[in-house]
């Protein structure tokens, strides 16, 4: 049996980034919301059905979105979707911790 030497490399905390994707804080933004509606639709014991109609899409649509299939959706409706779950957003602007670097986007959810 051959030995292969496994290389591994540490994230850089986005794998959208990671991966040479295109606009990967975006990415980042709508898979983070995207997973945290997941969380709130299986914590409520909602089926696609009543979720969707709840949240104004057609439960296919909303079958679609829960796989990961949200390029059609901006950021906003996915937050606006968020709001319907009795969920507060915030957006909070301030300058970048490092000079001469751009900024960037995060998400971090509050534990219920």
């Amino acid at each position: 049996m051959t030995k292969h030497k496994i290389e591994a490399y540490e994230g850089s905390g986005n794998i959208f980034a990671d991966l040479g994707l295109p606009n990967p804080e975006e990415r980042l933004l709508k898979s983070s919301i995207v997973a945290e509606l997941h969380r709130l639709i299986r914590e409520r014991g909602l089926t696609q059905v009543k979720a969707a109609k709840l949240i104004g899409v057609s439960q296919p649509d909303l079958s679609h979105l829960l796989r990961g299939d949200y390029d059609d959706y901006s950021a906003e409706r996915l937050m606006k979707m968020l709001t319907v779950f009795e969920q507060d957003i915030e957006i909070v602007m301030r300058p970048h911790r490092k000079a001469g670097e751009p900024g960037r986007i995060t998400f971090k959810p509050v534990a219920a």
